[in-house]
């Protein structure tokens, strides 16, 4: 094994004298399959090819310093949207970026992938430019951007790339690869699944011409244009999107930006159990690039993790998952997971403890039903959330047999569960062998799950489980934990300013928590992201569902307000805090209570001045 070539001394090491495709990539070179850009190029490498990566590039030397690819230039801003990774839910800058050396910001730009686009555009004109990741998947049609607060259009609009891969793209890229070896130009590839491609009407194949108006195998949905006038455009437009996303049962989708259309194919079909085992199996040297002195901070939350499965059917209304991995889950073999544990154990920095075997979410190994496997997921009804579908099949297991082989494996003393328990499943799941297993071998002192809310009408909009089941959940756990003799404990996460959530809901959240005895020591304000149903929602005040008026807390000061609440002992929120809920008219909740969030000011000075007399 050896890391991709990354500079001319490289090349002329491997004597190559010309590559055949190079990657840009706005992560630091970290060759581990947790990374899109690890996948992509050591699938190019596997199909024949010589391929090298370009990470984080500033300069135009940057660029050069691996010469003219012969065949394409993939590029990809990382495994975070470049906006996510450069600013927080309240845009302000963030203070370091983990997919960097060191942790340092700053080597990403921001809207990277339309910054390296032009670059490469502006150096090698005519290479043919693919670009794929999040950040495309995402905006691969008009959307909604929170941080300029307005509709943009399709990225392959403002890139100029000659095409689009969308979702996790391992079979796009054969795809892709397999025209590369019979010489067919990149630029003229209009019919691969799970790619997105920009064109004119005069330029446009005949067959998708035709499609315009027969809509016979693509849905034309309402343009650029319309979706910025009209918010029920933008709705109708989302809704298509949302319902195409499985390969099984998808149609095209044809949308236009300005004088261009774009043209999504349909979604790639699901990967095999076999070609899944074949990406994780490829020879990464699972860690960052040697030249990176300072590390890559990411990687230790993945060195020692084995990602068992892909897809995620909980389908949260805040979460890009549906858009870009899907809802239909697909998961690896046991003797790929395992053989992958093994391996790790031979690791010279192993020290006993396998992080994370799991995926989205770690308990969804299966698909949620065999209907989906003939038919595709439906499109009008969810698998889980706040309604259970009565096809759904609750089996853990696969899963446990996993865990259970894998702690087997000599060199491995403990194997935890990090990548988030779906514990409304676990619920359902009429055997309770997996939950008391759990408790018992996979928690590190501590369980961290997401019920996101404690207001039933919040989490009908998130598609999350009534608060009903979560407080069932609690109650079984710490049963389990006593049963065990151990003191192992829950950490929930909450989010504010969530679409559909008030003030009034805001301080029912924080009444919940002070019952709790803890004050949350990080809070998740909702973070508009590209292409979600929640974003969506937070645009246009529209329920994407319902067609209905959804409440949107939109203004900053009520933003901040939800916020503090969820740490309302914290004393630097106490301003803000207070003016809450005078607003909300619980002015109860303040004083000396059993019940009250904070204390009057009066009576908090005077216990400051106390404490500082006692300090003297």
């Amino acid at each position: 094994m050896a890391f991709l070539p990354i500079s001319k001394e490289d090349l002329q090491n491997e004597n190559i004298q010309e590559l055949d495709f190079i990657y840009v990539s706005g992560d630091a070179y970290v060759d581990h399959p947790s990374f899109g850009h690890a996948i992509i190029t050591r699938i190019i490498e596997s199909q024949g090819f010589s391929v090298g990566v370009i990470a984080q590039p500033m300069c135009d030397a940057d660029y050069l310093k691996l010469g003219t690819p012969k065949i394409a230039s993939f590029i990809g801003s990382g495994v975070v949207d470049s906006m996510v990774n450069n600013y927080t839910s309240r845009k302000r800058k963030r203070s370091e970026d983990v997919y960097s050396e060191g942790g340092i910001k700053g080597k990403r730009p921001d809207r990277a992938l339309m910054v390296y686009c032009k670059n490469l555009k502006k150096l090698f004109p005519d290479t043919p430019l693919i670009i794929g990741g999040i950040e495309a998947s995402l905006r691969r049609l008009g959307h909604y951007d929170y941080w300029q607060d307005k509709v943009l259009p399709s990225i392959l609009v403002d890139t100029n790339a000659d095409l689009l891969m969308f979702g996790m793209g391992e079979i796009s890229c054969l795809e892709i690869l397999k025209y590369a070896k019979k010489g067919i130009p990149l630029k003229h590839l209009y019919d691969i699944e799970g790619t997105a491609y920009r064109t004119t009407l005069e330029k446009m194949p005949k067959k998708i011409k035709e499609e315009l108006t027969s809509q016979a195998n693509y849905i034309v949905i309402p343009s650029l244009d319309e979706i910025k006038k009209d918010k029920m455009q933008y709705v109708n437009a989302f809704n298509v999107q949302e319902h195409n996303t499985d390969n099984l049962n998808s149609k095209g989708i044809i949308q236009k930006n300005n004088e261009f259309y774009i043209v999504q194919n349909k979604p790639s079909r699901r990967m095999t159990e076999k070609e899944l085992d074949f990406v994780y199996a490829l020879p990464y040297e699972r860690t960052f690039h040697p030249s990176y002195k300072l590390g890559v901070p990411s990687i230790k939350e993945v060195e020692f993790s084995v990602n068992s499965h892909r897809g995620c059917f909980g389908n949260c209304a805040f979460c890009a998952l549906t858009y870009h991995q899907g809802r239909a889950v697909q998961h690896r073999s046991e003797q790929s997971i395992l053989d992958e544990v093994s391996k790790l154990t031979k690791n010279k920095n192993f020290k006993g403890y396998i992080h994370d075997i799991g995926g989205p979410t770690a308990n969804f190994y299966n698909p949620s039903c065999d209907k989906q496997l003939k038919c595709g997921i439906c499109q009008n009804r969810q698998c889980i959330g706040t309604q259970v579908c009565p096809n759904l099949k609750v089996d853990h297991q696969d899963y446990l047999n996993i865990l259970r082989k894998a702690r087997e494996i000599k060199g491995v003393k403990k194997v935890f569960i990090r990548s988030g328990i779906r514990f409304d499943y676990l619920m359902y799941d009429k055997d309770k062998t997996f939950f008391e297993e759990l408790c018992q071998h996979h928690i590190s002192g501590q369980l961290k799950i997401a019920p996101e809310h404690i207001c039933d009408n919040v989490l009908d909009f998130m598609n999350k489980p009534h608060n009903e089941v979560y407080r069932d959940f609690i109650k079984l756990y710490n049963d389990y934990n006593d049963k065990l003799g151990k003191k192992q404990f829950l950490v929930p996460y909450f989010i504010s300013s969530h679409p559909g959530c008030n003030l009034n809901d805001a301080i029912q959240l924080a009444q919940y928590i002070k019952s709790l005895g803890y004050m949350p020591q990080q809070v998740q304000d909702f973070y508009p992201t590209p292409s979600t149903r929640a974003t969506t929602a937070y645009y246009t005040g529209i329920n994407p569902a319902t067609l209905k008026p959804i409440y949107v807390a939109k203004d900053d000061e009520e933003r901040r307000m939800q916020r503090a609440l969820m740490q309302f002992q914290n004393p630097e929120n106490y301003d803000i805090v207070k003016k809450a809920l005078i607003k909300a008219n619980r002015e109860d909740l303040i004083g000396d209570g059993k019940n009250c969030l904070i204390k009057s000011k009066d009576k908090t000075k005077n216990q400051m001045r106390s404490k500082g007399r006692n300090k003297k």
